[in-house]
Order: structure tokens, then sequence, then C-alpha cells
């Protein structure tokens, strides 16, 4: 990603840097599922070139986010407050960052799974994958938004779909306290620092979803205030 690139993707459309920034992000989370797999597997040199490609892809959304602050304002009118974009922004980096944390947790420890934790953790993670789909196929409709002014029949739409967000979000909350009580049930098996490293993994992939519920709801925001 350069700064060239950047102006090309503003000089085809105001919100092309916004859709880019949410496909970047979630070139991110497509990482997720095949980092627990590695994990699963112990094939630590995977893991280790999976972590050096999420660092690069949200070193890439970074670069958007920033041209986004740095030319939207000056350029563009938006039927949106700036305040809400950035925030919108700031919440979708989030999840970005939260992959990140997932991978360097695999990567700075070769920590097993148990396995009788293995298909938890993979229905887990397809929970939030859940999550994040939902929040990618509202915010991929952000173009349609400005055209239509965050009005009509494209942000009820919208609507709908981050309606079910929080359903979503709440489905992983659970399965996050009931993956923690199968951890801890297993404590006589486990060594501290092993069930230390299960609660970071738990703690990022529970903040991906957190994230893009936070996201969508902001999204909400801008529609409803639009």
């Amino acid at each position: 990603m350069t700064v060239s690139l950047i102006g090309q993707l503003f000089g085809t459309s105001p919100c092309g840097p916004l859709i880019q920034h949410t496909k970047k992000v979630h070139e991110c989370v497509s990482l997720v599922a095949p980092l627990l797999e590695a994990c699963i597997a112990a094939d630590y040199d995977k893991i280790h070139t999976l972590q050096d490609q999420v660092s690069k892809i949200e070193y890439d959304a970074d670069v958007i986010k920033q041209g986004i602050r740095e030319h939207l304002p000056k350029k563009f009118f938006l039927p949106v407050e700036r305040g809400d974009l950035n925030r919108f922004l700031h919440s979708q980096d989030e999840i970005a960052d939260y992959v990140e944390d997932f991978a360097v947790i695999l990567f700075i420890r070769k920590t097993k799974i148990h396995p009788e934790l293995v298909e938890a953790m993979r229905e887990f993670v397809q929970q939030i994958l859940t999550v994040t789909d939902k929040l990618l196929a509202a915010a991929d409709q952000i173009d349609e938004l400005v055209e239509t002014t965050f009005g009509g029949a494209e942000a009820e739409l919208v609507l709908k779909q981050v309606s079910g967000l929080n359903q979503e979000e709440w489905k992983a909350d659970r399965m996050q306290r009931k993956l923690c009580m199968k951890i801890y049930g297993l404590e006589s098996e486990l060594d501290p620092i092993t069930i230390l490293f299960y609660e970071k993994m738990l703690h990022a992939l529970s903040g991906i979803a957190n994230a893009s519920e936070n996201t969508g709801e902001i999204l909400r925001q801008m529609i409803v205030k639009g």
C-alpha cells in the first residue's frame, strides 16, 4: 500500500478507501481460522508465516486509515459527522488489532491445544467469523449509503444487517464462558502458563467480536443520524 495508491482510491470514489479499509480488516480476520488450525496441528512454522501476513495486512489497513483521515475531511463532503467517521475507523481498526494480538500470542509461545478443547475452540472461532461476516456485509454498502445520503431502502437494508450483530456477539460471549469452564475443568492436567495463554487467546478472539459489534453500532448511529 503506497501513498500513490491512496491517491488513486480517493480519485475514483470518496468512499473507496472506506470500503478498502473494511476489506483489509477482513483479510486479517480471514486468517484467524488458519491460525487456529496451525496451532491445533502444532505447525509453528505455519503460525510464523501467518503472523507475518497478518502484520503486513494490518499495516496496509493502517496506511489506508491514515490516508482517509488526512484526505477525506479536506476534499469531500459526507452526510455523516467527521467524528462518527473517525469512530467507525477506529473501531474497525481494533478488529485488525485483535487479530494481530491473536497471531502474536500463538507465535510467541508454542502452546498446544488440549484435545478436549479443540472442537470448542473451532466452534468459537466460527462464531467470531459469523459476527465479522455480518459486519462486512453491512460495511460493504457504505458507497450506496453515501449515494442515498444514508437513507432510503439501502439504509433500511444495512440496519437489518447490523441488527443481528448483537445477538451473534452475545452467542460468542456465551461460548467464551463455556470454553473458560472447560479450561478450568482441565486445570489438573494443564500448567498455569498454558492456562494463561488460553485466556489470552480467548481474550483476543472475543475482542474481535466485540469490536465488530461496536463498529456495527457506530454504523447504525451514522444511518439514524443521517
